[in-house]
């Protein structure tokens, strides 16, 4: 037996790997939102900066381009093969690595920034994570992250494809938790001070639910692997997608998507 069909945390991990490895399509709908965390955590040219869980790159990217020297970790290769696509076509120098934000392979105090967007909160154990990405950074230092409200679309969407999911090994959170602002006050605890927060928009083009819908199917992580598990319950799976359709429309208009997000900054004490 592997060590992942063992483990239920490690076969919670691959199935991660797996199923996002198909995001890259969407890299053009987080390029803005990677912008406005970069602009949130006040990056600076120079500073030692870590994107954890970095996908495409398109946070390291930016960092990249102004001036900070980014070291950039993900999970999934394919992603990384894409980041580092991006960087070299930017012209920028991003050391990349394939890792687990719960196993962070780096010293204590080792940068300056800490930014993850959309990426730490899919970590099944938040507390090693948060402990994690807090070891790593110095004293002083910044640690921001964006992430999905449990309120509102997307976070509504994860919560959703876990009624129809299989259940999650226990003690694993759900990931949209990240997006509460108490929650995220409880996690980060007294290893920082003068903890902010701030809303944005990503606006989501479409031509129909149905067109959202199918489009997660093909690149969200989640949502890709519950296609894959009901596909021989027809009806459950025609359920799941009436359900989704429905949601979409509650934030659809004139051919876009609010797709709302929450955005922390820290510093370390």
């Amino acid at each position: 037996m592997t060590e992942a069909a063992a483990d239920p945390i490690a076969k919670f991990k691959q199935h991660q790997k797996e199923g996002w490895a198909f995001f890259a399509p969407l890299e053009a709908l987080t390029t803005p939102s990677a912008a406005r965390l970069a602009s949130w955590a006040g990056v600076r040219a120079g500073e030692r900066l870590l994107d954890v869980a970095c996908g495409t790159g398109v946070v390291a990217v930016t960092a990249a381009r102004a001036g900070a020297r980014v070291t950039a970790l993900d999970l999934t290769p394919e992603l990384l093969a894409r980041a580092r696509e991006n960087a070299q076509i930017a012209g920028v120098d991003i050391d990349f690595h394939e890792g687990d934000v719960e196993e962070l392979p780096f010293g204590d105090a080792a940068f300056d920034v800490v930014l993850s967007q959309y990426g730490h909160m899919f970590a099944p154990r938040p507390d090693v994570a948060i402990s994690e990405m807090l070891r790593v950074l110095k004293p002083g230092g910044t640690i921001a992250f964006s992430t999905w409200p449990p309120e509102l679309f997307i976070g509504r969407t994860f919560l959703l494809v876990a009624r129809y999911a299989p259940p999650l090994p226990p003690g694993i959170p759900p990931a949209p938790l990240w997006g509460d602002p108490n929650v995220v006050r409880e996690r980060l605890g007294g290893a920082v001070k003068d903890v902010a927060f701030d809303r944005a928009r990503m606006l989501v083009p479409t031509l129909s639910p149905q067109h959202h819908r199918a489009n997660f199917e093909r690149t969200a992580g989640p949502v890709r692997k519950l296609v894959e598990a009901l596909a021989g319950d027809p009806g459950r799976l025609a359920a799941f997608r009436r359900e989704y359709e429905a949601l979409v429309a509650e934030y659809l208009e004139d051919n876009v998507v609010r797709q709302d997000y929450l955005i922390t900054r820290a510093v370390k004490v």
